[in-house]
């Protein structure tokens, strides 16, 4: 650490921490520091502003709100994903609609349908027809162009 006579440092006290601001200088540069150090104290109460802003994980199920959003929604993905892809959006139209009543619709239990559903999952064809029945969608085959 460098040090000598006439040198500051700025610190200031908040919630019962002491912040140090790393801003020095002598006698010559004093106004200056100064002002730099109250645009740091100024900049660091922004961070913490910023910190405090609360955000939200964003769940796709909160927009499937519609028979034709869930049909874009899956169509897309069944254009687009996976395997495991499709399964997550399947779940996520149920989680939409209701694992409740998906469950009454299949006959599966909720826990049975959660696991089924989720990450990594490799649920049985006939659940997700099951499934896919109780969210309102069915499979169509289209042929394909050469």
């Amino acid at each position: 650490m460098n040090f000598a006579k006439g040198y500051r440092v700025y610190f200031k006290e908040k919630d019962e921490k002491i912040i140090v601001l790393l801003i020095g200088g002598d006698k010559s540069t004093q106004q200056k520091d100064i002002k730099k150090a109250k645009e740091s104290e100024r900049n660091l109460e922004q961070i913490k502003q910023i910190e405090k802003m609360k955000t939200s994980k964003f769940d796709i199920a909160d927009y499937l709100d519609s028979k034709e959003m869930i049909a874009e929604y899956l169509n897309a993905v069944l254009e687009e994903g996976d395997n495991a892809d499709v399964i997550n959006a399947i779940g996520h139209i149920a989680k939409a609609i209701g694992m409740t009543k998906i469950s009454e619709e299949t006959g599966l239990s909720r826990p049975s349908l959660y696991k089924a559903l989720s990450d990594g999952s490799k649920p049985q064809f006939a659940t997700i027809m099951k499934v896919l029945k109780a969210i309102g969608g069915q499979i169509q085959v289209n042929p394909t162009s050469a």
